[in-house]
């Protein structure tokens, strides 16, 4: 039976998609793509900040709802998957080819993601821990 990805889940995903993408010019082979290059190393960085900063579980400061961090992640996602045809490197098979692995793999989740917002008391548990750590 299919079950719909948690909010939880989703982090474990983007805690593995994030580094993906960033390093996926050296790792696929298209370094010499210097617009992909650079587009991978901004789409990684937007994801990270996305997730750091959405009200789950994940997030180190709770400010964005979860369902505005969806709708970034299909955003970006769909944006990924025409970037080989807006920047021009569509003829390079292994830069065009990985975003629109990424690109379907970013809308996938975020479809098949659960959009329902974290328990507002789940978010005061949370805090009081944060609180309770000792300061950096």
């Amino acid at each position: 039976m299919w079950q719909p990805i948690t909010r939880p889940l989703h982090g474990v995903l983007e805690a593995a998609y994030i580094p993906a993408i960033a390093s996926a010019p050296e790792t696929v082979g298209f370094t010499e793509e210097e617009t992909a290059t650079t587009l991978c190393r901004a789409i990684g960085g937007m994801a990270l900040t996305s997730a750091l900063v959405t009200k789950a579980e994940w997030g180190a400061v709770q400010v964005m709802p979860y369902k505005t961090h969806l709708t970034m992640d299909f955003v970006t996602s769909a944006f990924t998957l025409a970037a080989p045809w807006l920047f021009g490197f569509s003829q390079n098979t292994k830069a065009r080819n990985a975003f629109v692995g990424m690109g379907l793999t970013g809308v996938l989740v975020g479809l098949l993601s659960r959009p329902e917002e974290m328990d507002p008391a789940k978010v005061r548990r949370l805090r009081r821990k944060a609180d309770n750590l000792p300061a950096l």
